[in-house]
C-alpha cells in the first residue's frame, strides 16, 4: 500500500481568499504549478485558484485586475487525507475528474497535494494512465 503522503509535493504555495489574483499567479509562476490552495485563518483548505479558473473566470470576463482568490476560486472542493491509500486518492480524481487533490493532515490543515504529475514521477505509470483516461473523459449528463 502506497500512503499520499509518499507521493504528494509537501508545503505547497497556498494563499487566503482576499489575496491579490495577480499574486495567486505568481505563486503559479514561481512555484511552477497551476493550482493554488485557498486557506482559511486555521489553514484549511476552502478551496483552490488553478490556472484555468484565472483564464475563465477573470481574463475571460476582462476583469480589471482587482479581482481576489474568493472571486475566482473553485468551491467546495475534494480533499485526501496525508496518511489515505494512494488508489483512494486516485478513485477521487477520477470521479472528481481533478488534476490535482490539496492533502490535508488529521486536523485537515493543508499539509501537500498530489497532481498526476507526482503519480507519474512515483514510478505508477498504469495508474497515471487511467486517472488520465478518466479525468479527461467527456462528463456524462444525465
Amino acid at each position: 500500500m502506497t500512503s499520499v503522503s509518499a507521493v504528494m509535493t509537501p508545503n505547497p504555495a497556498a494563499c487566503r481568499i482576499n489575496t491579490p489574483v495577480r499574486d495567486v499567479a505568481r505563486m503559479m509562476l514561481d512555484s511552477d504549478c497551476g493550482q493554488i490552495p485557498v486557506l482559511d485563518d486555521q489553514n484549511r483548505p476552502i478551496g483552490v485558484v488553478t490556472d484555468r479558473d484565472i483564464a475563465i473566470r477573470m481574463v475571460a470576463n476582462s476583469d480589471n485586475g482587482t479581482a481576489i482568490a474568493g472571486d475566482v476560486m473553485t468551491s467546495p472542493i475534494k480533499t485526501v487525507r496525508a496518511d489515505s491509500d494512494l488508489k483512494d486518492c486516485i478513485c477521487l480524481m477520477e470521479e472528481a475528474k481533478v488534476r490535482r487533490v490539496p492533502v490535508v493532515d488529521a486536523s485537515g490543515k493543508l499539509a501537500g497535494i498530489v497532481a498526476l504529475a507526482d503519480i507519474a514521477l512515483a514510478g505508477k505509470s498504469k495508474a497515471t494512465a487511467e486517472v488520465v483516461q478518466k479525468v479527461s473523459a467527456p462528463m456524462r449528463v444525465a
